[in-house]
């Protein structure tokens, strides 16, 4: 709609049953539109929401076997290291030894073999096993693509927005870098128009 005065723009809006609000503050002179901020902010959790659930990151995680291990427990922990494996993640498997246990070190070398083979449908061996002081451990790849999952702990996107608040017209401050709106009466079924507003002159 062209190039403005705020208070002009603030009044087309209003007049509409719209809201004012900036969307690229930087801009010479600042782009805003008319259009519904609760509906603007839902829009933008949902697609925010999405972008996260798209996203997820290789994770190192560490399973821990004993040179005595009974046959249940390494059977839980193969069990275990599949399904790291499944979610994408990178596994390191440790065998920790006790007292003169390091000198039987070929032990837990066998079972780290034995592990490596038992998972060996999920991931590969990225690097054999390895005496370190005494713990021998070795690194397993996953075959898998990483899963997308919610991140624990954050809001749900689906969650109404709260009311904005409108900033003081008066103050002479440029406010904060976001977008900054002015409220108007409720929303009418109207389209979504792009207004360049400048700043009037004179603050």
């Amino acid at each position: 709609m062209g190039v403005m005065p705020t208070g002009h723009a603030l009044r087309l809006a209003q007049d509409r049953g719209y809201d004012l609000v900036e969307v690229a503050p930087m801009a010479v002179p600042p782009v805003a539109r008319l259009l519904d901020y609760g509906q603007f902010k839902y829009e933008q959790a949902r697609r925010d929401k999405e972008a996260r659930r798209n996203q997820r990151s290789v994770e190192f995680k560490e399973i821990r076997i004993a040179p005595k291990i009974g046959k249940g427990d390494f059977d839980t922990k193969v069990r275990r290291a599949i399904q790291f494996l499944e979610e994408g993640d990178r596994v390191k498997v440790t065998c920790r030894f006790r007292g003169r246990e390091v000198s039987h070190a070929y032990i837990g070398r066998d079972l780290l073999i034995r592990f490596g083979e038992l998972i060996k449908d999920h991931g590969t061996v990225e690097r054999p096993p390895v005496l370190e002081g005494k713990s021998m451990s070795m690194v397993v790849t996953s075959l898998h693509k990483p899963k997308s999952h919610e991140p624990v702990g954050r809001p749900e996107a689906d969650e109404v927005p709260t009311t904005p608040v409108a900033p003081s017209e008066t103050d002479g401050s440029s406010g904060p870098a976001g977008p900054t709106i002015q409220t108007g009466p409720p929303p009418a079924a109207i389209d979504q128009e792009r207004v360049p507003a400048a700043e009037p002159a004179g603050g």
